[in-house]
């Protein structure tokens, strides 16, 4: 089915590019939109079609892949930006299915469900983790629900896009919370091993052998080996900014809020995050959430 159907990727960011390249690299002409005209043009030349709007992406794209940095950005892409018609909830044709990345709010993804089929259109819940690496290699994981008719037309392109595609519902909302609950680790992750290399520092301790030490023992984690490595090379170029566990782990206190879940560790998290942000390390990779800690000194850039 997949030969018969056209692709679209709206967002060519760390990880959008990524998933662009594997389904090019799976053999599909690939439509692409960016706000930076330039980069979707680069993309183009290597093989690809950029379009120039989101009318055009909308109009040319069976399947169309939405890899926006939050809801509002989605709600935009979908509705546009005040003038007539400029999203493409107008100009997609009836039975087409938008795949929604971003990591949002499930009722969000909910509603925007119940908006799409209201239009004849079909949709898929399905937000991503791996990182742009994985997303380059097609590696990533992708936590979806939907009909079985959105599944029916975009699961060829999900497939090249993702390793793994866990089908977590027939209906819009499940992807959303499993994404959250991840996002919850993710964050807690983090700031638990910012905490535990800044105990290091301050005790005298070699990072570098702190580093290789935890990476072999019971204490390690995913974010512990990935995350202290930036700061040991004292690189905090933002692969995931600190204001994205700011939003992130903020979605995960306001799904517990509304059902009153007690969530003692991603309360300190996100306040741990905020912090970092608003001393001035909002844009920086999330691995900077280590500099609140007061009376250490940090690894230098070699």
């Amino acid at each position: 089915m997949s030969n018969t159907l056209s692709i679209g990727v709206i967002g060519l960011g760390a990880m959008g590019m990524g998933m662009a390249q594997s389904l090019r690299r799976a053999g599909h002409v690939v439509n692409v939109f960016d706000v930076r005209a330039e980069v979707a043009q680069k993309f183009a030349a290597e093989g690809g079609v950029a379009c120039a709007s989101l009318a055009d992406i909308a109009k040319a794209s069976d399947v169309l892949v939405s890899v926006v940095v939050n809801a509002a950005q989605t709600e935009s892409v979908l509705m546009g930006d005040g003038t007539a018609q400029s999203g493409c909830i107008h100009h997609l044709k009836p039975g087409s299915v938008f795949v929604m990345c971003s990591t949002v709010d499930p009722a969000f993804s909910v509603g925007l469900e119940k908006t799409l089929n209201a239009k004849g259109l079909l949709y898929i819940d399905a937000p991503i983790s791996g990182g742009a690496a994985k997303a380059a290699s097609g590696q990533m994981t992708m936590m979806t629900a939907g009909s079985p008719e959105a599944y029916a037309k975009a699961e060829p392109f999900l497939n090249a896009m993702a390793a793994k595609v866990y089908k977590l519902g027939d209906s819009a909302g499940a992807g959303s919370k499993v994404k959250i609950i991840n996002q919850l680790l993710a964050g807690v992750h983090i700031a638990a091993a910012a905490e535990a290399m800044a105990l290091g520092l301050r005790e005298g301790v070699d990072p570098n052998a702190l580093y290789e030490v935890i990476t072999h023992s019971a204490g390690n984690s995913w974010m512990f080996e990935n995350r202290m490595a930036h700061v040991l090379a004292a690189d905090y170029t933002p692969l995931s900014a600190v204001d994205i566990f700011v939003k992130d782990l903020g979605l995960v206190l306001d799904m517990a809020r509304a059902s009153k879940f007690p969530l003692p560790l991603s309360s300190t998290a996100h306040q741990m995050f905020m912090q970092a942000s608003t001393a001035g390390f909002a844009k920086e990779d999330d691995s900077a959430v280590i500099k609140i800690f007061p009376g250490i000194e940090l690894p230098k850039a070699k």
